[in-house]
């Protein structure tokens, strides 16, 4: 049987879809998970897409982590559930306490939205072990709050503990020490702001390419699942 990856939809969510594709693209079934629904239907990883979830209203993030399904996803994911959030999903991690720090509006203010490079900095994740160390990758950007943020004491500890995924390349939004996604302590739980869903098909992924730079994130879970000795975070 195929690993079940769950996609969850809150009112306001744009990419679940996307996040489906990018499951079913890899060999896993793709199973989609509503918000109000506190069951998980028996998934193995669970992916909190992009978009504006609750439209923003209060902070980003801030309504949809009080969902009956993310009850569900936070207890779960301290059991070792494999969880990805992108984006927005990124934001609604931070606030359900299952990852440090915020994600703050950018510097300047601004809405950015383009292809962005990063440098991969661990690969002892569930959701990165198919890339290497320093590898440079090409993903989707898209957030007007994606500016990284935690005290010098939570970056210390996650530059310590080797919990920084990926940097900026070229920092965009001001992210701290360029941080563009972190991991929490056990490596099960990734946060990432750019979007890695866009980044899987030759048609519609970054041009020029490499079209398919955010492929790896959906392998790399399929691995996890067969071999959870990979992550060593």
């Amino acid at each position: 049987m195929p690993a079940r990856i769950g996609v969850v939809t809150f009112p306001g969510t744009q990419d679940d879809t996307d996040a489906l594709r990018a499951a079913r693209l890899v060999g896993a079934e793709p199973v989609a998970l509503w918000h109000r629904d506190p069951s998980l239907h028996d998934v193995d990883a669970v992916v909190l897409p992009g978009g504006f979830s609750y439209g923003d209203y209060l902070r980003c993030g801030a309504i949809a982590r009080f969902s009956p399904v993310m009850e569900s996803i936070i207890s779960a994911a301290r059991e070792g559930l494999p969880v990805l959030g992108i984006c927005n999903g990124f934001q609604i991690l931070c606030e359900s306490h299952l990852l440090p720090g915020a994600l703050i509006r950018n510097a300047g203010t601004l809405f950015i939205n383009r292809d962005v490079r990063l440098r991969v900095e661990s690969t002892g994740t569930a959701w990165t072990s198919d890339y290497a160390v320093g590898q440079e990758i090409l993903i989707p950007i898209k957030n007007g709050e994606g500016k990284f943020a935690a005290d010098e004491k939570t970056l210390d500890e996650l530059e310590a503990e080797g919990r920084v995924i990926a940097r900026y390349v070229e920092n965009p939004n001001g992210s701290a020490r360029d941080i563009a996604g972190i991991a929490n302590a056990a490596g099960n739980v990734v946060g990432l702001m750019p979007h890695p869903e866009h980044a899987i098909e030759e048609l519609t992924g970054p041009y020029p390419g490499p079209a398919t730079d955010g492929l790896p994130f959906f392998t790399s879970v399929l691995q996890h699942l067969l071999n959870p000795e990979l992550v060593d975070a």
